[in-house]
């Protein structure tokens, strides 16, 4: 008879749900910096905007290009905010309303989701993610 031992090296990573909620919350405030500070230092994000797909490298980066996307506000709400799994991977999604003059007068709406994989002391490494764009009428007129 033989026996083997289970590889436990060779599970997969166990996607880290507290990080994705650090995200979120930055986010949320409008924490730049923080949002920054739940990526790795090289950590990539893929995006797949209305203009077309657009790739960033850094945590201070991307951190950056959410501060053009989401700062500079008269208004900004975080509407709503879920986190899951998929098969091994983050699910981020998020609904903001916001005012702001660079876009118009009136309220905007932007969703977002993400999928993401954390490295391997936590932080995302890689953020894949789609966007609707800033659309019209937003609430709260």
């Amino acid at each position: 008879m033989t026996t083997t031992s289970p590889n436990h090296s060779a599970a997969p990573a166990v996607p880290q749900f507290a990080v994705a909620g650090a995200f979120l919350e930055s986010l949320a405030a409008q924490d730049f910096a923080g949002l920054g500070g739940a990526l790795t230092a090289d950590a990539r994000l893929r995006a797949l905007l209305p203009s077309g797909l657009r790739e960033w490298t850094g945590a201070e980066v991307i951190a950056g290009v959410f501060t053009r996307w989401f700062g500079d506000t008269e208004d900004f709400e975080l509407d709503e905010a879920t986190v899951g799994e998929v098969g091994g991977r983050l699910h981020l999604h998020w609904r903001l309303r916001l005012r702001a003059e660079r876009l118009g007068s009136g309220w905007f709406t932007v969703e977002q989701q993400a999928y993401a994989d954390t490295g391997a002391s936590g932080p995302i490494a890689r953020l894949d993610l789609l966007c609707t764009g800033y659309r019209p009428g937003g609430g709260h007129d």
